[in-house]
């Protein structure tokens, strides 16, 4: 049985009371969208390695569903380096429709600004953040075992609150 792999990731982690980094990423439709597109509102921004693997696919379906109750000025947005065409099917394949899959694969700026950057296989690191209405971090969770989920609760619970 193989271990745990440890991977080289790039950036700094953000912390509860940093503000967030400002993003441009590429949305399905290839249009793209920053963090002043979300103005005004909670959101939360989950980061998964790959959409084609099951966690990364759990993910997404369950913020997906969540999104579906949550407070009107709460958004959430799914972040990986997939390719936009993945996002598109895999969206319409599992009928993820109540928040946004974006990509940073043209630009892993939003990686490394993010402290998500994994240099060895290119692609996010599992981690889930709650950004308020000012632009301010309050919840901030970087998961260190890939297969291992984010905590849903935790940072619903946060998102919630702030609204």
């Amino acid at each position: 049985m193989v271990g745990p792999v440890e991977h080289r990731v790039q950036g700094e982690m953000l912390n509860v009371g940093d503000k967030a980094p400002d993003f441009t990423l590429m949305a399905v439709d290839r249009s793209s969208r920053t963090l002043a597109d979300y103005a005004g509102k909670v959101l939360i921004i989950s980061t998964i390695p790959s959409i084609d693997t099951s966690v990364c696919s759990a993910q997404t379906r369950r913020f997906n569903m969540e999104a579906a109750n949550l407070h009107e000025d709460i958004r959430v947005i799914t972040v990986s380096a997939d390719l936009t065409f993945a996002l598109k099917r895999y969206c319409g394949a599992e009928g993820i429709t109540n928040h946004e899959t974006l990509s940073c694969y043209m630009d892993m700026k939003f990686a490394d600004d993010y402290g998500v950057h994994d240099l060895d296989w290119r692609v996010c690191q599992r981690a889930v953040f709650v950004v308020d209405r000012e632009g301010i971090i309050r919840h901030a969770e970087y998961v260190d075992v890939i297969g291992h989920e984010v905590n849903f609760d935790e940072a619903l619970r946060v998102a919630k609150e702030l609204v």
